[in-house]
C-alpha cells in the first residue's frame, strides 16, 4: 500500500487512503492525465485502477461506499444514526439559551444549536452577540451535557469559533465562499454545510469537496429550503434531494426544516417529511418565547412544546427502523 502511495505522490498528485469496507481504497487527486499515466494497475496488491466520473471525488460513493459517520461528542450523525439539533436562532442571553437547552435536553436532542453571529438581510437588524453569544453558548452547553454548534460567516472569527464549539456550520450564504470553505477544512472541528437557497445538488457537493480536499472529511450535509416561485412558505422545502444526496454521496444529510417552513405551524410536516425521505437528522429552532425573539420568531418551536415535537419525529424514526442519537 506505502508503494501505491509513493507512486501517486511522486507523480504530484495527491493521496486519500481508505480503509475501511471490504478493502483499501487509494484515491489519487490530481491532474488526470498523469494518474492515468502511471502503472498502477501491474503494481502488486492492486486490484483494479478506477477513474472517477464525478468533479466531486472525496465526497462521491464511488470514492467510498459504505456511509461516513460523524462524531460531535456523544452525538453521531449518519450511518443509521438520526441526530435531532435544536436550540434558538439568536443566543440572546444566558438565561434564554439555558431555558431552550434545557428543553433540547430533555426531549433527548443531541446537539445544541445557537447563531452568535447573524446574517441578516437587514443591516439594521439584531446581527448576534460574537464571541459573547460563543461564550454564553459553551458554557450552557457544558452545563446541560450537549456538544454545540454555531454559523460561522467570516474567516476572522474562526479561531474563536472553533475554541468555543464542537461542530461548525457554513450557512446558505456562504455555501460557495471558497476561500472561507478551505480554511474551515484545515480547522479541527466536523462542518455542518448548508446548501445554498439557489444551489443545484451538484453545487452542493462540489462545495463540500472544498471542504474535503484540505483533510477533513467529517462534512455533513443540509438541506434547507431553494427559492422558487412559490410564497406559501419562506423556502420550498427540496424533499427530493435526500434520496439524491444519499445515492450520490457517503456524507450524512440532515435538514432544515424550520428555515424551509418560515411558519412554526410547517415545521412538523416538513420534518415528517424529511424524516421518512431518509435524512439522518433534524436542525430546528426553539425558543422559549418565540414572540419575543430577536430573529426569526415565526418559525421558532415554544420550548414548552418541543418535547411533543420530538415524540412524533421519534415515532417516525421507529418505522423507518433508525436510531436517534443522544
Amino acid at each position: 500500500m506505502q508503494h501505491v502511495v509513493s507512486l501517486i505522490e511522486e507523480a504530484g498528485a495527491g493521496v486519500h487512503v481508505d480503509t475501511g469496507g471490504e478493502g483499501t481504497v487509494i484515491g489519487a487527486m490530481g491532474d488526470r492525465a498523469i494518474v492515468a499515466g502511471l502503472p498502477l494497475e501491474a503494481v502488486a496488491g492492486v486490484e483494479r485502477v478506477v477513474p472517477l466520473r464525478k468533479e466531486y471525488k472525496r465526497v462521491s460513493r464511488e470514492f467510498r461506499s459504505r456511509d461516513t459517520i460523524v462524531t460531535i461528542g456523544t452525538c453521531k450523525v449518519g450511518g443509521g444514526n438520526f441526530a435531532m439539533m435544536a436550540g434558538p436562532c439568536s443566543i440572546e442571553s444566558y438565561e434564554q439559551t439555558l431555558a431552550s437547552a434545557k428543553a433540547v435536553k430533555a426531549a433527548g436532542g443531541a446537539m445544541l444549536r445557537g447563531g452568535a453571529y447573524k446574517p441578516r438581510t437587514s443591516p439594521y437588524a439584531f446581527q448576534g452577540l460574537g464571541v459573547e453569544g460563543l461564550r454564553i453558548l459553551r458554557a450552557v452547553g457544558d452545563e446541560v451535557g450537549l456538544p454545540v454548534t454555531t454559523e460561522l460567516m467570516d474567516v476572522r472569527d474562526l479561531d474563536d469559533v472553533v475554541e468555543y464549539v464542537d461542530m461548525i456550520w457554513i450557512g446558505a450564504r456562504n455555501m460557495q465562499n471558497f476561500n472561507l470553505l478551505s480554511e474551515v477544512g484545515r480547522a479541527p472541528r466536523p462542518i455542518m454545510l448548508k446548501r445554498g437557497i439557489s444551489a443545484m445538488v451538484e453545487e452542493l457537493l462540489m462545495a463540500a469537496e472544498y471542504v474535503c480536499k484540505e483533510g477533513n472529511d467529517n462534512v455533513i450535509l443540509c438541506e434547507r429550503g431553494i427559492r422558487t416561485f412559490e410564497k406559501a412558505t419562506r423556502f420550498t422545502l427540496d424533499v427530493s434531494a435526500i434520496p439524491v444526496l444519499k445515492a450520490e454521496t457517503h456524507l450524512p444529510v440532515i435538514v432544515d426544516p424550520s428555515h424551509a417552513a418560515g411558519k412554526r405551524s410547517l415545521v412538523l410536516p416538513l420534518a415528517l417529511s424529511a424524516v421518512a425521505a431518509g435524512a439522518d437528522g433534524l436542525i430546528v429552532e426553539t425558543h422559549p418565547t418565540p414572540e419575543h425573539a430577536l430573529s426569526d420568531a415565526a418559525q421558532q418551536i415554544p420550548s414548552a412544546e418541543f418535547g411533543a415535537f420530538v415524540a412524533d419525529i421519534e415515532r417516525m424514526l421507529a418505522v423507518t427502523g433508525r436510531t436517534p442519537s443522544r
